[in-house]
């Protein structure tokens, strides 16, 4: 059943095209991720589909039976939220208030029942009443409401305290996430997000996946979130320079299918382009020689070349930004080194007792729930804030730049161009330009000042200082938050590259899995009993994948053993009996190995699955009419299908033992 249909919708702001006819359908279940470089319009799809925006042209139906709910970027809680002096749980329980309702108007028909007993006519009709509201609240879930809403907010990282706390005592993240929580509970059959992962760590990220991947509801999604969109979508909306294409599959499917495409639309239009040139060079060489029988050689070629349906350019994407981190002078192999590090403020610890060793070379992600001290950690490895006791010991010639999550070391008097000169003042006008201009920064952008750039301009400023340090250690803090996608692929690339240390912060999953060779897990489950949990990735580009698949056999098999403690407050594991550090020893290292395979087996996937799309599209397009290479695709898809079955009977084995 269709939920939503968009036909031919447009719209302008003057003489600006946002969108330009764009036209898809959703079905009812249907999970869409809409994806596009910051500015192209994804938010103002949403605001037309909302009827927040009228649509310059075009038609937007939505099934009339549907509810709708938007939960905007800038997600704000209801005016009196706060004035009231309402906690998160009490503004929870106002999203069921038609269940409460129901729940008064039968406890009142019980008070009356047992206040007239003799009265068996007005009873009967009041126990009718009271039958047909139980029905109705039990088919609503009002026996659940309260535990769901509890449910919901510790999902979305409130604990008790925090969720019966006054909201105007509430973070802005925090308020962010009980928008959230209020929207989830309204169950809309049409939901629509925007960035909902903003403000969220991994496991209240993975909570929200796992609930929107199974409920039955028409989703409409914009995020920057790559592994979030990979877990839940079905289908993908690309939205470049006001026009949109709709594909099949989730994020990643989607992006093998665009490039397969804009790789036959570029090959289609070069050709077409080289023959008319071809044509024209004809005729003109015809009307030279100007005899009569050339002029009508000209006009007939001429006559060709109108009827010709001429093929647009290409849309392409603005041009990404360029981006290659080197280092300056190498340092020693041991880059730093933290020993028994401990942070708080009076007697309230943030973590206490942290301590590793980062080598040269190593790539060593920190990650984490909220509020465990990721970003203190960072900020006292960096000399910003005083350790309570422990130290911080850096090697022989290293030299760190820092990135930090707030741009907090960008002068706001400044312009961009002053910006970047200010801190390499040597360096020429032209040097300093074409810095900037790797990051999109052309023209009059350079004149900009720091205070009107908006959240990803600043990332890309900050950035643009750091590429430019040529330092050997670099620390960044969340360096992927308000840059797009292509943005963050061109940092993971860079960094993937640079030949010096990383340590870095994140809650971005996909720049996790593609950069880092170490992740550092600040508390873990506490049924694993730990401060904390370092783990040496194995195989590049799928270190979360395989760190994930360690830890959950570490939780298996610290569970399973007798006696294993599952709230106690967090302590190292030490392992006094050598017989079960041995086994719990080759426990891990299975469990490594087998995490390995699966990020080989996964890679390999991904792989056929992009050549199977791009099979599919040229047996669709350039290679429609040539039998021969027909024969040739169909040959080498059948192959890859059936290697394709292997891999995937392989996978489900591994991750079921």
């Amino acid at each position: 059943m269709i939920a939503i249909n968009i036909t031919n919708l447009s719209y302008s702001v003057g003489d600006r095209d946002i969108l330009d006819h764009i036209s898809f359908a959703l079905d009812a279940r249907d999970k869409l991720g809409i994806i596009g470089v910051n500015g192209c319009g994804k938010t103002t799809l949403l605001r037309l589909i909302t009827s927040e925006l009228e649509p310059t042209e075009g038609q937007i139906f939505r099934a009339k039976d549907k509810t709708i709910a938007w939960l905007r970027q800038d997600a704000s809680l209801p005016e009196d939220s706060t004035r009231d002096g309402d906690t998160p749980l009490k503004q929870m329980y106002k999203v069921y208030q038609d269940l409460f309702d129901m729940e008064e108007r039968m406890q009142t028909l019980v008070r009356d029942m047992e206040r007239s007993p003799d009265s068996h006519h007005m009873n009967t009709q009041r126990a009718t009443e009271y039958a047909s509201l139980e029905d109705a609240y039990t088919k609503a879930g009002g026996h659940e409401m309260r535990a769901r809403c509890v449910s919901t907010l510790q999902n979305l990282g409130f604990t008790e305290k925090t969720m019966n706390e006054p909201i105007s005592n509430l973070s802005g993240g925090e308020r962010t996430r009980l928008a959230l929580g209020l929207t989830l509970a309204r169950q809309p059959d049409i939901l629509l997000l925007d960035e909902p992962t903003n403000h969220l760590d991994i496991g209240t990220t993975t909570w929200l996946e796992n609930y929107l991947a199974k409920a039955n509801i028409c989703l409409l999604v914009i995020s920057h979130d790559r592994y979030f969109l990979d877990k839940i979508t079905n289908k993908t909306l690309l939205i470049r320079r006001g026009r949109a294409k709709l594909y099949n599959g989730n994020y990643t499917r989607s992006m093998a299918q665009r490039k397969a495409d804009d790789d036959v639309a570029e090959h289609q239009f070069k050709v077409q382009q080289k023959e008319i040139a071809r044509q024209e060079a004809y005729i003109e060489q015809q009307k030279r020689w100007g005899r009569e029988r050339n002029i009508i050689a000209a006009e007939s070629r001429q006559k060709m070349l109108d009827k010709m349906v001429l093929l647009s350019r290409p849309d392409k994407d603005p041009t990404p930004i360029r981006m290659a981190f080197t280092q300056g002078l190498e340092s020693g192999n041991d880059v730093l080194q933290v020993r028994d590090l401990s942070v708080g403020y009076g007697d309230k610890p943030i973590f206490e007792n942290i301590s590793f060793k980062l080598s040269k070379g190593e790539h060593m992600l920190i990650i984490g729930p909220n509020g465990c001290g990721k970003s203190t950690l960072i900020k006292t490895v960096m000399g910003q804030i005083r350790a309570q006791s422990g130290a911080v010991y850096k090697g022989v010639n290293v030299e760190i730049g820092y990135y930090d999550q707030q741009n907090q070391n960008l002068n706001p008097n400044n312009t961009v161009l002053e910006e970047l000169w200010e801190k390499y003042p040597t360096m020429t006008e032209t040097h300093i330009r074409s810095a900037l201009a790797a990051f999109r920064f052309t023209g009059e952008d350079v004149f900009k000042p720091v205070s009107v750039l908006s959240g990803g301009e600043r990332a890309r400023l900050t950035l643009s200082k750091l590429i430019l340090s040529h330092m050997n250690l670099l620390i960044l803090d969340e360096p992927t938050n308000h840059l797009d996608v292509d943005s963050r692929e061109a940092l993971e690339s860079a960094l993937s590259s640079f030949e010096g240390t990383i340590l870095a912060v994140s809650h971005d999953r996909y720049f996790i899995e593609k950069i880092a060779t170490r992740i550092f897990e600040m508390r873990p489950e506490s049924i694993l009993g730990m401060d904390y949990l370092d783990y040496p990735a194995n195989h590049p580009g799928a270190a979360y994948t395989e760190y994930q698949t360690y830890k959950t056999a570490r939780i298996e098999e610290r569970t399973a053993q007798p006696g294993t403690p599952s709230s106690a407050a967090p302590v190292r594991e030490v392992s006094s009996n050598k017989e079960q550090y041995l086994k719990n020893k080759q426990s891990a290292s299975e469990a490594r190995k087998r995490a390995t395979l699966i990020g080989k087996l996964s890679t390999e996937r991904d792989q056929i699955e992009s050549r199977l799309d791009e099979i599919t599209s040229l047996m669709a397009g350039e290679a429609a009419t040539d039998y021969i290479k027909i024969a040739e695709l169909d040959n080498e898809k059948t192959d890859l299908e059936t290697r394709l079955l292997e891999i995937y009977e392989q996978l489900e084995e591994l991750e079921t033992t």
